[in-house]
């Protein structure tokens, strides 16, 4: 795998995508199959989970566009030198 790939996997702000992500495909789940009447009286009507389900996937999706336009920069590796002056003696 790419030097540039691996760094791109573990930026951070490609695990905050793939956090917020799985948690907000989890929120967006429950809150569409899984509210009931009393979920909705205790929220005062408004699908909670379901909001905060598609919040929390919006934010995924704008960390991982900051990753796409904004890549992470790897160095180059740099090369040992040649010079014989920087050992120690001079030789």
């Amino acid at each position: 795998m790419k030097a540039s790939t691996l760094a791109a996997l573990f930026d951070l702000r490609s695990v905050i995508a793939l956090l917020f992500g799985v948690y907000g495909l989890v929120l967006t789940l429950l809150g569409a199959l899984g509210t009931g009447p009393a979920d909705l009286d205790k929220a005062g009507g408004v699908h909670l989970n379901l909001w905060t389900g598609i919040a929390m996937l919006a934010v995924a999706a704008g960390f991982v566009l900051w990753v796409w336009l904004r890549p992470p920069v790897v160095a180059a590796p740099s090369e040992p030198s040649d010079d014989t002056d920087a050992r120690p003696g001079g030789h």
